[in-house]
């Protein structure tokens, strides 16, 4: 058969054996080339095979196979794919004196290249680009006068980008004058706060929906009316502006209405998080000094080493005769209550995985902007049923709640979490959205087919997740079973959200964090706050205008101009996408190698008998720093220590490969999927 041949000749100023490091490794190329979109390294007992994914001119991801024909290191790579019919890639390197004579030689056959966009000409361009690449990135050298900008769409927020953002969501829409005047006025009067929003909600939608809970519904008018009145009876017991209350809740009603009630009295809202301890309750407690502490009932056995002046209203009453946020609201008066001078703040907790979690001020939103910023990833739309299995004592819950104001979404909300319940759930109330962290998506995966097949979820458009990684088998499984509509928003709780990959990204990268919302930046740094080359492995940095204030104890994030660090590390592939290596923690220094767990996870988590892992570093006297792997089977399975370090071994490189092999029952995990690492050795 014809083919299509394109040579390339080019020089860089690099050793050969720099020159090799990159070009002779296939899984970089998606660094460097941006048709490439990802490409992993599969099992073979021969010659290395990839599975690539690809594609031209921003069409959909194409999969394909390549493997390697010829493998002279440091000086010739020839690859080969079973779809190419005696095609082949071939990457010649020769020394120059102190450069390198790049020589590259595609073949194509004519019946993959008629009719698209893969001529001579533009394959010749696309090669010097991903060339110019590799010597920038070696150089270390950052390609733009803007390297903080992952995004073009990125690159600011005009109030006309906002505008056409909130326009499509059906957030601007027109209405009756009155009702419109109204909600501009709750707005102008209360802000962009979960108050503000509420209470604009109730003048357009009075009789709308707002949450749905195993009590039953509730409208926009009644929460108004009830948190006035709790508003007024919370005043009693001394909260007013500049007080904090504790709350410590499940998914309901009752977290929702305290922390709009704290709100409209100025207060500031501390959300505890349900798997605390009863030291750390206590400690957290004492920390933070509240004035009144808001809980389910169910947590009463945390609160012995409490201080007994610390009046105690319970959000979910099991029993009689107990001081409750109904009979608050029931024994209050329903007068309306005057904006405070000062917007109460909401903290949140940091996640506490390897001690006790610190309190996080969170900013209220200067406007919508920040609305429009998920928005324009995420294609949520006014008047959505959006079922928040998320804690919303976690950030991701509550933007879900916040996001959930401007829209006039009505929230489902369950108290506890159950696959099989969520499912039904969606079919029965004909939710379009689902807020989850991803264990959440890893137990619907782990339900039996026909369990999952009795449910009717085709009412779901958007399937957002956050605050954990997103494995590569979960996202692929998860849209083969319910289609492109997972979403994958990265963030913090100190950033609020850096990127999110949608549907086309997780196909073409599944692992990928994905591309920058509108005025979002992110930037790859390195130790000193400058950008590194491209593909190269730096810190994070994030700017938006939701960075939070700084934690309670006085102590901040560091900064870089208007960047604030994440503590994580990660890379930009070609496309813009981002990619995250892992927390700056997590990486260990093996034999003077930098590697990162996140890697070897995923791989652990390809096995068929594996339910879960988690990988952490630990001291090596020979080589420093070595990986110890905790790996959960799947009941009825067999797999041993040997077969796990072979299969790593196949994939990645040596210092990859877990020396220890610990099976347990499972890994512990908090709430939002976050493996807790204290608790690990517990496992053994």
């Amino acid at each position: 058969m014809p083919t299509e041949l394109v040579e390339v000749q080019h020089r860089l100023a690099h050793a050969p054996g720099k020159v090799w490091d990159v070009l002779g490794e296939p899984g970089l190329y998606p660094r460097f080339v941006r048709e490439i979109a990802c490409a992993e390294r599969e099992p073979a007992t021969g010659r290395p095979r990839y599975r690539v994914r690809f594609s031209v001119a921003g069409g959909d991801p194409v999969q394909d196979r390549v493997e390697v024909l010829v493998n002279r290191p440091g000086e010739h790579l020839v690859l080969i794919g079973p779809a190419w019919d005696g095609g082949h890639l071939s990457i010649r390197l020769a020394a120059s004196g102190d450069d390198t004579l790049v020589e590259v030689v595609l073949s194509l056959p004519e019946g993959i290249t008629a009719g698209t966009a893969l001529t001579a000409p533009w394959l010749r361009k696309r090669i010097r680009k991903a060339l110019g690449r590799v010597d920038d990135h070696l150089s270390g050298r950052a390609i733009t006068s803007s390297p903080t900008r992952i995004d073009q769409t990125a690159r600011g927020q005009s109030t006309i980008t906002v505008a056409r953002t909130l326009a499509r969501a059906g957030v601007l829409s027109p209405g009756r004058p009155d009702k419109i005047a109204r909600q501009l006025g709750a707005l102008a009067r209360w802000g962009a706060t979960l108050v503000g929003g509420y209470r604009a909600a109730a003048a357009r939608v009075p009789d709308a929906v707002a949450v749905i809970d195993e009590r039953g519904k509730l409208t926009f008018d009644e929460i108004d009316l009830r948190t006035t009145r709790l508003a007024n009876g919370l005043a009693a017991h001394g909260v007013r502006a500049g007080r904090r209350v504790a709350v410590m809740c499940r998914n309901h009603a009752g977290l929702v209405e305290s922390t709009i009630a704290c709100g409209k009295l100025g207060a500031d809202v501390l959300l505890l998080n349900t798997g605390l301890s009863a030291d750390q309750v206590a400690d957290l407690i004492e920390a933070h000094r509240p004035i009144a502490l808001l809980a389910d009932d169910e947590f009463a056995p945390l609160f012995h080493n409490l201080p007994p002046s610390l009046p105690w209203i319970s959000t979910w009453s099991a029993g009689p005769g107990e001081l409750t946020v109904d009979g608050v609201i029931a024994s209050a008066m329903a007068t309306p209550v005057r904006p405070p001078a000062r917007a109460g703040k909401i903290i949140v907790l940091t996640s506490g995985t390897t001690g006790t979690p610190k309190g996080a001020r969170r900013r209220n939103p200067p406007g919508l902007g920040s609305a429009a910023a998920v928005l324009s990833r995420i294609p949520l739309r006014a008047g959505d049923r959006m079922l928040v299995a998320a804690p919303l004592f976690h950030t991701w819950g509550l933007a879900a709640m916040q996001l959930g104001m401007p829209l006039h979404a009505s929230l489902v909300l369950q108290r506890r979490f159950d696959a099989e319940a969520t499912l039904a759930a969606i079919a029965e109330l004909r939710c379009t959205t689902l807020i989850a962290v991803p264990v959440m998506l890893q137990r619907i995966m782990a339900l039996p087919e026909r369990v999952r097949a009795r449910y009717d979820t085709s009412s779901l458009r958007v399937v957002a997740s956050s605050g954990s990684a997103l494995s590569r088998q979960l996202v692929t499984s998860f849209m083969n079973a319910y289609g492109d509509v997972l979403y994958n928003l990265y963030g913090s709780t100190e950033v609020s959200w850096a990127s999110i990959a949608d549907p086309v990204d997780l196909r073409a990268a599944p692992t990928t964090a994905g591309r920058c919302p509108v005025g979002t930046r992110v930037g790859i740094l390195d130790a000193d706050g400058a950008p590194v080359g491209p593909g190269s492995v730096g810190r994070i940095c994030v700017g938006n205008e939701m960075l939070f204030e700084g934690y309670t104890n006085g102590t901040s994030n560091e900064m870089h101009d208007d960047l604030m660090v994440t503590g994580d590390r990660g890379y930009l592939d070609a496309d813009g996408r981002l990619f995250v290596s892992g927390r700056d923690d997590d990486m260990i220094v093996s034999g003077g190698e930098n590697v990162f767990p996140r890697p070897v996870e995923e791989l652990l988590l390809s096995l068929e008998a594996v339910a879960d892992a988690a990988v952490v570093g630990v001291p090596d006297r020979e080589y420093g720093q070595r990986f110890a792997a905790y790996v959960a089977l799947k009941p009825g399975t067999r797999l041993g220590a040997t077969a796990i370090r072979e299969y790593v071994h196949d994939h990645l490189e040596r210092f990859s490969v877990p020396r220890d092999v610990i099976f347990v029952p499972t890994v512990p995990r908090n709430a939002t999927g976050k493996v807790v690492k204290r608790l690990l050795a517990d496992q053994d």
